[in-house]
């Protein structure tokens, strides 16, 4: 009989204050009356966007604002204002700040045309109302996702008026106050621009065919899947945490409310079986961490990639499978020879729940997924491909008793849906300030340049760069947000060198994301300590360990773009994934310190130096790696462990 992991799931989560950790989760807890007229709001914001998406008959102004004004008002309702603030009701202050938005948005809403009309020639309370908006937006920002996206968005806004007064590259004429307001809030270069619409229409559709996934049973489904097909192998939880971690953690758009979610059975798992705190929870917070670059939707940020680059949604799901695949496989790697260092068996085979009837049972239950990802690669929009999805993911658990659910719990997707989208819209809302800057006042390309002048023109220094201003500017942000930061401030430099504009893109997204398991901040990492009771700082570190890869893979893909079939094809990125996997267990087995037994330090460095090697796209690099880490596996077996019997 199979175990059920879930059965102390909800006392684990019970026990963990995840709005200590991540602000987008400092819910308030409203009972009663004020829990259903929240509901009622959640669902009709829910089904304004459904029923925009389906009917495709508003204009996009309108569609932008409506969001807006829904995510911003619920943000106001939803949100605490400080720590101290009673979140277990309404507070009348908040209320009316919710009023003046809903306001501010029928304004625009009822008079978009007339806008349009006298664009370039706004009057006085035009400007007046798009003030009080902007600001509106930022202290919203401020309580959902925190101080630094609106710090960032703020520095702009105030760039766009000292230009003058700034030397060489930040050098710029200057601009009124009301051109900045206006372009800011009226146009669709700023809050309602491209990143908002993306929230409003395929972000908004993903959120919510991941919830239908959740209340279907479905997300359940692909952890025991997951539990069944690795869970007895050695480190067998662990590898459990980085399958499912990556199964569920596309959709669900935050590495650390992943990290709770499956680390609420997975670290307990690892516990009970030997594995130290903190590795536990650092194991958990790399896998779902990882879940942020896996296709198809990499925590929502792919479709803000694609469209802010302008290639199709298929086209980008192809270049970012390899390094999501080679990201899970360094984990994989690293959990492996972690396990056999410290003896760590997997589960019981009669603890686990048998694979293929499981597979009978509730197979069909993998449909929706394969329906997605079916219509987009046949030329579905991706707005059409996700309502067929949710169509699938509501009908499918219906083809089996043994999946059948009560169609209320299905009709709970709608708030839940909503309540998940306040946070990525209000940080859409707030990056459009950042975009909107930069397009006025022309500071990518600048910094560009200064960055290019300042490395003078060294490709590995200027990658060097990307890195860190990323990984800074990643840190405590959520995935949405710190794609649109490190794309508009960090890729222009490698742009700039001659590196892809698609791979530069990934290369600062990627460091964006690590810097959720990155000390000092370490969101995910710290949301993993707090369930295992671990040291978090410890839990960072080691979490940056396991995920070595994940430091390694995007420069590969920026040195020799081929990697990710950018200007070439499989055949030709697999010669390169293959020196990455060997580098990878080079690195893995050198940091650990075992390979089939205990490893000496001389050996180890030389098989991170190996591993390293084969990061830099030259035969004669690779051959030399390759023949490092070769040759100290086959010393170690022939010699060393017959000899020590730690085979």
């Amino acid at each position: 009989m199979g175990l059920n992991f879930f059965k102390n799931r909800d006392t684990v989560l019970e026990n963990v204050d995840l709005s200590e950790i991540d602000r987008e989760s400092k819910f308030k807890h409203f009972r009663g009356r004020q829990e259903i007229l929240l509901t009622i709001l959640l669902t009709a914001f829910s089904c304004f966007q459904l029923y925009a998406s389906i009917t495709n008959r508003f204009p996009q102004q309108i569609v932008r604002y409506s969001h807006l004004g829904f995510a911003i008002c619920l943000a106001y309702i939803m949100y605490p204002a400080t720590s101290k603030t009673d979140r277990s009701r309404h507070s009348i202050f908040d209320l009316v700040l919710a009023a003046l938005f809903a306001a501010v948005t029928f304004y625009f809403l009822y008079n978009y045309k007339d806008l349009q009309l006298r664009a370039g020639a706004y009057t006085q309370l035009d400007v007046i109302m798009a003030g009080i908006g902007i600001l509106f937006v930022l202290f919203a920002c401020w309580r959902v996702v925190g101080p630094p996206i609106v710090c960032v968005a703020s520095f702009f806004i105030i760039y766009g008026f000292i230009g003058p007064y700034l030397p060489g590259f930040l050098h710029h004429r200057g601009y009124s106050v009301q051109r900045v307001i206006t372009h800011l809030f009226i146009t669709t270069e700023g809050i309602i621009g491209n990143p908002l619409g993306v929230s409003s229409t395929f972000i908004f559709l993903f959120i919510f065919f991941g919830a239908c996934l959740e209340k279907t049973g479905i997300g359940k489904f692909f952890i025991e899947a997951a539990t069944s097909a690795s869970g007895w192998a050695a480190g067998g939880p662990a590898k459990v945490a980085v399958l499912t971690s990556a199964l569920t953690g596309t959709i669900s758009g935050s590495s650390v409310s992943n990290t709770v979610s499956t680390g609420s059975f997975t670290i307990p798992m690892m516990k009970k079986l030997g594995y130290k705190a903190e590795f536990a929870a650092a194991v958990e917070a790399a896998a779902s961490t990882g879940g942020q670059i896996m296709p198809p939707v990499m925590g929502s940020a792919a479709f803000l990639i694609a469209d802010a680059i302008g290639v199709p949604y298929p086209t980008l799901m192809k270049h970012a499978l390899i390094p999501a695949m080679l990201y899970f496989t360094g984990i994989w790697v690293m959990v492996h020879f972690e396990a056999k260092k410290s003896g760590l068996r997997g589960l019981p085979r009669d603890q686990l729940p048998p694979l293929w009837p499981l597979i009978r049972d509730q197979g069909h239950l993998m449909l929706p997924l394969a329906a997605i990802i079916y219509f987009m690669l046949s030329g579905f929009t991706i707005t059409r491909s996700a309502l067929w999805g949710i169509c699938v993911a509501a009908f499918i658990p219906y083809l089996r008793r043994g999946t059948f659910v009560p169609f209320r719990q299905i009709l709970t997707a709608l708030p839940a849906a909503a309540k998940s989208i306040v946070s990525v819209a209000t940080a859409c809302g707030t990056a459009g300030i950042i975009v909107g800057m930069v397009t006025l006042t022309g500071l990518g390309q600048r910094i560009g340049a200064g960055m290019f002048e300042l490395v003078g023109g060294s490709l590995i220094l200027g990658l060097m760069v990307a890195m860190l201003t990323s990984l800074i500017l990643g840190m405590g942000v959520s995935t949405t947000s710190n794609y649109i930061i490190t794309s508009t401030i960090a890729a222009p430099i490698l742009i700039r060198m001659g590196v892809p504009v698609l791979a530069s893109h990934l290369f600062c997204f990627y460091f964006g994301i690590i810097a959720d398991i990155t000390p000092p901040v370490a969101l995910a990492a710290y949301a993993g300590s707090a369930i295992a009771k671990s040291n978090p700082f410890k839990t960072g570190v080691i979490a940056s360990k396991i995920a070595i890869g994940a430091f390694i893979i995007p420069y590969m893909f920026a040195f020799n773009p081929k990697m990710i079939m950018i200007n070439g094809n499989f055949w030709e990125a697999l010669p390169m994934i293959v020196t990455a996997v060997i580098g990878m267990i080079g690195i893995g087995g050198g940091l650990t310190g075992y390979l089939d037994g205990p490893v000496n330090s001389f050996w180890r460095i030389l098989m991170i130096i190996g591993g390293f090697m084969l990061i830099i796209p030259d035969f004669g690099t690779d051959i030399i790696g390759a023949g490092i880490i070769f040759g100290i596996l086959l010393l170690h077996r022939l010699y060393i462990y017959p000899k020590t019997g730690s085979k």
